[in-house]
């Protein structure tokens, strides 16, 4: 991959030819039809697939199928051996259902939350056993430590042997804090882990709201209180952090009360950079926690489709979509298939269309493509954590990366939701190709559950890949002004991660349609583009995109 710099004048002279040529992009756009995504969405979420769960019979068919369609379509094998598959290792753990969380004061107990119900919770790392007694616990609000932002929930506080409880999301009333509204990372359960770890703490478990989480308990049930998946630690240490996990609304109401507190006052008290932490006096936490273990091992397909420039074909426009689901759970209303029609049985057919578009115009592609169907996602965006971690190509070399996740299978609309919109550079191309559609590039409507964090391209983004995510618009043509508030989205709650997100055949998959090509027509100029993306400056992700690019310098260089 080693390069000249490119003198000026040729960059001029590609931009001109950039702007001068008119591509064909019809043999691709055509490719992406109605027919074919039903045929990709009803054949991966087939109950046959067991709802794809990472290391699983399920997971090996799904692979199988993908890579024969790669296959037929003439993409290549994206590995370096030449193969499709990067397997990367993961533990599974699964937590003794019979696990309950006794609060005692002296020598009485107080409360004891069950698991399933009102409780969810595992080991924080690898650890087999687990007893905890008498542990003291503390409310630290949201628990973020942010510097820039002027703000440390913790106020000095020695968390060593105690059990924290914290408040999902954060601060939304500071429009100067924390993206105002706007979610961040520190509002997610992920960050609520990692800092409790960097502490030391003995446990956190995060207080569930519906509002404050973006889903209803039974999310959380069905996501975290079933075998989960971890990437396998590497080396021998360990953090002192021994349990992680939720508490239900009802048990944090009913632990706060018997603390002497009122959980809506607590909540209202974290919203302000002076909270400081609030013991919940003479009450003490008493848990046993034991967890099976398999070794594991989950697959990433990777294929590439090489471009033309002798210059550009370096560098890589990276599309991602998740393969995996929940697999075979307990059964409701007689189905215990989680089949994952939507999610994201859909964003991998879409994936596959516009890998067959792009076939159909390689000649025309100047960057390369780079196809990467990844695995347990769902399990906390292990496979493309994986990936973007142990790339097949420099992370310097990727000018974006475009994520799949969820098509809108309820017809066409108006617009269509950028996740993440003001980040990066590729917005300017997709407005551009929206408004000459007659459609528009909208913002994130519930800025406050943290979308840019929940899928795929996040992995990407923390290793300075610009990244993109769309969503499904809003303005349904032909419908009423609220039908998305009051007929889309109490659907999508109903059907997401549960077992009755199983294809439909009554589903309009003309808005699918409407959003790959537009996606596809921004990913060919994203190919063709004289400059690599880039992110807007200010942005999180700005400092990683740097160390990505002068390590491809250094590569350069030697």
């Amino acid at each position: 991959m080693k390069r000249m710099l490119i003198p000026a004048a040729v960059v001029c002279c590609l931009f001109l030819s950039f702007c001068s040529s008119a591509p064909n992009l019809e043999p691709g756009l055509s490719q992406i039809t109605e027919e074919s995504l039903r045929h990709h969405i009803r054949a991966i979420s087939d109950d046959s697939m067991m709802g794809r769960a990472p290391a699983t019979r399920g997971e090996q068919m799904v692979v199988d199928y993908i890579i024969a369609e790669f296959e037929e379509i003439g993409i290549e094998p994206g590995m370096p051996d030449g193969s499709w598959v990067q397997h990367f290792p993961i533990l599974a753990q699964q937590t003794d259902r019979n696990t309950s969380l006794r609060i005692t004061r002296g020598n009485n107990t107080v409360h004891n939350f069950p698991f399933g119900t009102q409780l969810i919770v595992s080991p924080a790392q690898d650890q087999r056993e687990i007893s905890i007694r008498n542990a003291e616990m503390v409310y630290v609000g949201y628990g973020i430590v942010a510097p820039e932002e002027g703000w440390n929930d913790y106020k000095g506080l020695d968390v060593t042997g105690k059990i924290l409880i914290m408040k999902n999301s954060d601060p939304a009333n500071h429009p100067d804090k924390f993206d105002g509204e706007a979610r961040t990372y520190y509002g997610r359960w992920t960050y609520k882990y990692e800092i409790a770890q960097e502490l030391g703490a003995l446990g956190v478990l995060i207080v569930h709201t519906t509002p404050t989480a973006g889903y209803p308990w039974s999310v959380v049930a069905n996501s975290f209180g079933r075998e989960r998946f971890m990437l396998k630690p590497e080396g021998e240490e360990r953090a002192a952090t021994q349990i992680q996990g939720w508490l239900s609304a009802n048990a944090s109401r009913a632990l706060f009360e018997s603390a002497g507190y009122d959980i809506e006052e607590l909540f209202e008290s974290a919203e302000f950079p002076d909270f400081r932490p609030i013991p919940l006096g003479n009450l003490r936490a008493n848990i046993d926690v034991k967890a099976t273990y398999r070794e594991l091992s989950a697959q990433n397909v990777v294929g590439v489709l090489k471009g033309h420039d002798p210059i550009l074909r370096d560098e890589y426009v990276v599309f991602s979509a998740h393969h995996d689901h929940l697999g075979v759970g307990f059964p409701v209303e007689g189905d215990s298939i989680y089949n994952g029609a939507l999610d994201n049985a859909s964003g991998v057919g879409a994936m596959l269309n516009m890998a067959a578009g792009f076939k159909a115009i390689q000649p025309q592609l100047k960057r390369s493509m780079l196809f990467v169907a990844v695995g347990a996602e769902e399990s906390g965006l292990l496979g493309s954590k994986y990936f973007a971690a142990n790339p097949t190509v420099p992370t310097g070399f990727m000018s974006a990366n475009i994520n799949l996740d969820g098509l809108n299978v309820f017809g066409p609309t108006t617009d269509l939701v950028s996740i993440g919109l003001g980040r990066t550079s590729i917005d300017a191309i997709m407005k551009r190709h929206a408004e000459a559609l007659g459609r528009v590039i909208a913002p994130d409507p519930n800025p406050d559950q943290g979308y840019f964090y929940r899928s795929d391209h996040f992995s990407f983004a923390q290793q300075g890949v610009p990244a993109t995510f769309t969503m499904m618009g809003t303005q349904f043509i032909g419908q009423p002004e609220n039908y998305y508030r009051e007929v889309i989205q109490p659907e999508m709650n109903r059907i997401y991660h549960t077992v009755f997100d199983e294809y439909n055949p009554d589903w309009d998959l003309s808005g699918a349609v409407n959003d790959t090509r537009l996606m596809f027509k921004v990913a060919f100029d994203i190919a063709n583009a004289p400059e690599m993306m880039s992110w807007t400056p200010g942005n999180e992700f700005e400092a990683a995109r740097e160390r990505a690019l002068q390590e491809r310098r250094n590569m350069e260089q030697n």
